[in-house]
């Protein structure tokens, strides 16, 4: 299959890049961190602790997570329930940051996503895509972007939102998850030896999408 995979850390754009390139070359999106955290909105709704290993294991294998498209639009199902609405906060993202470090819990969700790309074409954008996920795909992209940059991107969207933030507390908790993912003990944060390094730190969304959609047309 012609699939695309593409890694960086957390806030350079992949998630937004990757739907414009699957829009444009007709492929399937496959939002990889929607389901990292619904399984993480599961811990919470089962009352798991984030230093509480064992239980995160156990929990996960009651985790029934899939993801369909309605009207044009990526929907992510936790047992049975639609969860886009619930899968987007800071709680559930500091618990998705754990939990997706757990070999039981990244065992279980990868089987389903290699599974959708070995169907379709698809695009898929995380931490390891590349390196474990789709080890096998024609493109392999590594998105970054100064944790600066990300951090007022994040602010941004924040103070567009109503709520009240500080830049530099934003920053220092990119500067963390950064480490921790770089440094887990299953599937760290690293660029394949075959991905395409892109910095998006002076490049606008726009440019970044139709730098990769060029790529992957050289290689098709």
């Amino acid at each position: 299959m012609g699939n695309i995979a593409i890694d960086g850390p957390a806030g350079a754009g992949k998630s937004t890049i990757a739907k414009m390139v699957a829009k444009e070359l007709g492929f399937v999106y496959v939002d990889t961190g929607a389901m990292y955290r619904a399984m993480a909105l599961h811990m919470i709704n089962n009352g798991v602790q984030t230093d509480d290993a064992s239980k995160i294991s156990s929990t996960c294998q009651s985790a029934d997570i899939t993801i369909k498209y309605e009207n044009g639009e990526q929907v992510v199902y936790l047992n049975g329930e639609n969860v886009n609405g619930k899968i987007r906060t800071e709680e559930v993202g500091k618990m998705a940051s754990v939990s997706s470090a757990n070999g039981d819990v990244r065992k279980k969700l990868v089987e389903l996503q290699q599974k959708l790309a070995s169907e379709i074409d698809v695009v898929m954008d995380g931490r390891d895509i590349g390196t474990v996920v789709l080890p096998d795909a024609l493109l392999k992209v590594y998105l970054t972007a100064s944790s600066r940059v990300r951090a007022e991107r994040r602010y941004k969207e924040l103070v567009a939102k109503g709520t009240e933030c500080d830049i530099d507390v934003i920053e220092k908790d990119i500067i963390d998850r950064d480490y921790r993912d770089m440094h887990r003990e299953n599937s760290p944060l690293m660029q394949a030896e075959d991905a395409v390094l892109v910095d998006s730190s002076d490049m606008t969304i726009s440019e970044v999408a139709e730098k990769i959609i060029s790529l992957y047309k050289e290689r098709a």
